[in-house]
């Protein structure tokens, strides 16, 4: 008997579909590594002091021995406080504490990646022209020793 093919289409609004990627995608890695620890989010809020609503942060994953770090904001309003660096050391002590051995993020911004050098981060990886005409560097930092 033979199976129907599925259709496949573009989708406006991957709200829906997103969780169904990721949890398929999990799900599959895992038979590739039983045995390995599942991986744990890690967020930490930048907080309006006026309402304690979250206005900006920082957003990983911790999986496989390294911590990634996905999106990091800070709005304009809270820049030049030192408040990228804490939120970075925090992330990192996190996934010290979590047994990850080292961390990596991306960036565009060029102020960005002078700050992730001077935290430790080294570039292991360039897209040109990420837009056009700039780049997307992908950076690496030892966290500690593989366990």
């Amino acid at each position: 008997m033979m199976t129907r093919l599925p259709t496949i289409t573009f989708v406006d609004d991957a709200s829906a579909l997103q969780p169904v990627v990721l949890q398929g995608v999990r799900g599959f890695n895992k038979t590739l590594f039983p045995g390995h620890p599942s991986g744990r989010d890690l967020s930490i809020a930048i907080c309006d002091p006026d309402s304690d609503e979250p206005v900006g942060g920082l957003c990983g994953r911790m999986n496989g021995g390294w911590l990634a770090i996905e999106l990091l904001f800070v709005p304009e309003a809270f820049r030049g406080m030192g408040l990228a660096t804490r939120l970075i050391a925090m992330a990192e002590e996190e996934a010290r504490n979590k047994g990850c051995h080292s961390a990596w993020i991306d960036t565009l911004n060029p102020k960005a990646l002078t700050l992730y050098r001077r935290l430790g981060y080294e570039v292991f990886g360039e897209l040109k022209d990420y837009p056009v005409g700039s780049s997307r560097f992908f950076l690496q930092k030892k966290l500690g020793p593989v366990a």
